[in-house]
């Protein structure tokens, strides 16, 4: 025998079941909803099937626990209020729409809702004191009798996307369909009490909803750029340009070519998973990464595990940088050749490879060549999934390679290092998909130009001036002191904070004179090396 009862497991969730009632009963003509949560982008999704339907009603529930609180923090009373329900219940729907994924079918569904709302095909009603969690939706012939078939549905499930079932990371709902008259008609009578309280959302508010959201069509040319910084930058546009520079220690100096490589380091960080810094010695590359890295622990949580894989001689200056950010707990520092001690399960010494969330590898030239032991287990913890996932779902981990001279002598330098967080078929980059494929070729040319007897510096600098041009400039932060000082903003920011790079000036020539016995040694050792 069939059980009434359902998920939304195995292809069975509501949004199947909303299209097998009105697509095999006919006569329906009326749908209530009684919901605790209403999401227009659960509307939509329903939309397609409610073409015959000439009323819709939908009765929703308000959080009146925060209305209750908001007036007892203000020492008063609450009593129901018509109005505050309705601008509590629109300000709800105005945050919907604006936090809905933007892509076209989301916005002609809401578009949908919008002019329903204002023909008058869908009633909104928000029920001013009552906090209603039941969920349940009736489902009406024109003649409502025994003997004219109906439905009512009631469970779990919300009129909202996830209560829907409409994805597979929906929440798991359990529901029950009822068909006897005597269900039917309880609920309906129900629900045409809750009706008869509830406060009307008038048609005009949904002008209101549609001049509140991005739903206008009369955005001016710097709206529409506002809104081109939004889709490109993110969150990351809700922060003022320099206020990476409140994370900066109070004993260090603000100097703003290092706040913008770390904004930018950031950016590229989260676009692309990881990026190169590669700034000449001495502009404070590990200043750089720790404001990005205290930025990331900010955004992704107190959780967050740091790897630091350091050269011994430097380790020290790394754990200062560290100190002074107040950034120990979430550090964890291992040398070029002991990386085998993360993969090592049995070592509780360090932390497992999926617990890390940011790996800041400096002197990251030292991992060039992919053949090694070392580059190996770098990139097996590189790749190996985060075990807690960002917010948004990302489970890949984010790296910061530090070197001042990425590239050494071949583009399959700068190419194994970039594979530490770049997938070599399937990379991030817009214009080069298969990084293997575009580094192929590259590298036979420069195989060729090494071979020759006579280097061809006009090819060579053509070379690598695509491979700056492809790779580095969107991957790569590298400036000179000359760059720094080129910079008309940069060089007063200096001035102002009274600091002066040191100037090199040009080689001065020493002559050593030679006697008879070490010239002839001299020569002779020489001759011996040549």
């Amino acid at each position: 025998m069939p059980t009434k009862f359902f998920t939304n497991q195995d292809d069975n969730s509501l949004l199947k079941k909303f299209e097998g009632v009105f697509t095999n009963i006919e006569s329906i003509r009326h749908f209530d909803a009684l919901v605790g949560y209403f999401r227009a982008s659960g509307y939509f999704k329903v939309r397609t099937f409610l073409d015959k339907i000439p009323k819709i009603r939908i009765l929703v529930g308000i959080n009146v626990d925060q209305l209750i609180k908001k007036y007892h923090d203000k020492g008063q009373l609450y009593l129901e209020n018509p109005d505050e329900t309705k601008a509590d219940f629109l300000e709800d729907i105005i945050k919907n729409i604006q936090e809905a994924n933007y892509d076209e079918v989301t916005e002609k569904g809401i578009l949908q809702f919008i002019d329903d709302l204002v023909s008058g095909k869908i009633e909104l009603r928000a029920h001013p004191k009552k906090k209603i969690h039941a969920k349940v939706y009736i489902f009406r012939p024109a003649t409502f009798n025994e003997y004219a078939p109906c439905e009512v549905i009631t469970g779990s499930s919300n009129l909202t996307d996830a209560g829907l079932g409409a994805n597979p990371e929906s929440n798991y709902e359990f529901n029950v369909s009822l068909r006897e008259y005597e269900d039917i008609k309880f609920a309906t009578e129900e629900f045409e009490r809750l009706w008869a309280e509830s406060v009307p959302i008038l048609q005009a508010e949904a002008e209101r909803i549609k001049n509140q959201t991005y739903l206008r069509d009369d955005f001016t040319p710097f709206e529409l750029y506002i809104k081109m910084l939004i889709e490109y930058f993110s969150k990351r546009v809700d922060y003022d340009p320099y206020n990476i520079d409140l994370l900066l220690p109070p004993k260090y100096i603000r100097l703003k070519y290092q706040s913008d490589a770390a904004n930018q380091g950031y950016a590229i960080m989260m676009k692309h998973n990881g990026f190169v810094l590669a700034d000449v010695v001495g502009l404070g590359k590990t200043i750089i990464a720790c404001m990005i890295i205290k930025k990331f622990i900010y955004e992704n949580g107190t959780h967050t595990k740091i790897l630091v894989v350091v050269p011994p001689a430097i380790e020290d200056s790394w754990r200062r940088t560290v100190k002074d950010f107040e950034l120990d707990n979430h550090f964890t520092f291992i040398t070029l050749g002991s990386l085998h001690k993360i993969l090592d399960r049995n070592n509780y010494s360090y932390p497992n490879p999926e617990e890390i969330d940011l790996i800041a590898v400096d002197e990251s030239h030292k991992f060039r060549n992919d053949y090694t032991e070392m580059y190996l287990a770098l990139q097996e913890i590189c790749k190996m999934p985060r075990a807690r996932a960002a917010e948004n779902g990302d489970s890949r981990k984010k790296v910061i390679l530090i070197s001042a001279t990425p590239l050494n002598n071949r583009p399959q330098d700068i190419e194994n290092q970039l594979y530490l967080f770049q997938d070599r078929r399937n990379s991030t980059l817009e214009n080069i998909r298969n990084l293997q494929d575009y580094f192929k070729p590259i590298n036979e040319q420069y195989k060729k130009l090494a071979y020759e007897k006579k280097l061809n510096i006009k090819k060579l600098k053509a070379l690598f001036q695509k491979l700056r041009d492809d790779v580095v400039e969107p991957l790569v932060i590298r400036r000179t002191r000359t760059d720094i000082e080129s910079n008309k903003e940069y060089l007063e920011d200096l001035d102002v904070q009274g600091i002066k790079f040191p100037k090199v000036g040009d080689p001065i020539a020493l002559y050593y004179e030679l006697d008879g016995k070490l010239s002839e040694l001299f020569f002779d050792t020489v001759s011996l090396i040549t």
